[in-house]
């Protein structure tokens, strides 16, 4: 165990990035290895706590939508381990600063005069699309991306995906398999129910699943596949842009040509 004899306090909110341990960051991996205690989210890979073996480690995220702590509750942890122990890393999946509440934290132990820094991670808005060959962005496809949260603070659905689907920009929402249904009648009653769109389950690690439809179509392959949470939703043109391995599963799989009916406009990547 180590020393936490006169250490100063110091608070480093850490990115994890979207599971696979090799898309941590090499500053991450450095931070995890002078941490004296990690306090840290349900991680999609917890081998990344392997790069902390001295430290104190303690689970302080969400499982099937219960709390193991309050907001609050954490807080007050990561500020009494600061003083206690000396650095504390806050460990926490994606990047801190999306949808990860990592502001919120950082200023909490700032008001107590505790040194922080930031060390972003790979968000999987973008890595997890990537994953399976789709960018979020592509010249003469899409030229912008929203990337929005499933599910708001109150249990409803964002009112920023109504907005986002009257754009023709690429649209990507974590933590809203759950709500998939309500997701589909706004694009629906758009008259965008051909709409290409993807759920990427378990995104970069070796459990990874995906399932590419259309809006109309996308519940029941959902259904069909046994598609998860967690899971990224992705919908829009640059869903065709799918690697070759993803194209040749999805007309294997889906036995008709929803997916492949304007080729002709989109270019496909090989």
């Amino acid at each position: 165990m180590k020393s936490f004899e006169n250490k100063s306090p110091k608070v480093t909110l850490v990115g994890a990035g979207p599971g696979d341990p090799e898309l941590l960051t090499l500053k991450a991996v450095k931070a995890l290895q002078s941490a004296d205690v990690v306090l840290y989210d349900a991680l999609s890979n917890e081998e990344i706590l392997d790069y902390a073996p001295l430290a104190e480690k303690i689970f302080v995220g969400k499982r099937k939508g219960s709390h193991y702590l309050s907001q609050d509750q954490i807080n007050e942890l990561i500020v009494a381990k600061a003083f206690e122990a000396g650095h504390v890393v806050r460990l926490k999946g994606g990047d801190p600063f999306v949808f990860g509440r990592g502001k919120e934290e950082q200023e909490y132990a700032e008001n107590f005069g505790i040194e922080t820094e930031i060390i972003p991670g790979i968000s999987s808005s973008i890595a997890v699309p990537a994953s399976i060959g789709v960018p979020v962005t592509s010249r003469g496809v899409s030229e912008s991306f929203w990337v929005i949260t499933g599910t708001t603070y109150s249990g409803k659905i964002s009112k920023d995906i109504a907005l986002a689907a009257q754009s023709t920009a690429t649209v990507v929402i974590l933590m809203g398999l759950g709500k998939i249904h309500e997701i589909t009648k706004i694009y629906q009653n758009l008259e965008k129910g051909e709409w290409p769109i993807a759920i990427i389950q378990n995104g970069t690690l070796e459990t990874q699943k995906e399932v590419v439809g259309t809006i109309n179509n996308i519940q029941e392959l959902i259904v069909k596949n046994g598609i998860a949470a967690p899971a990224i939703i992705v919908i829009g043109d640059v869903v065709h842009l799918a690697s070759k391995k993803i194209k040749e599963e999805m007309d294997f799989n889906l036995e008709d040509e929803f997916i492949f009916q304007n080729l002709n406009t989109i270019p496909f990547v090989n």
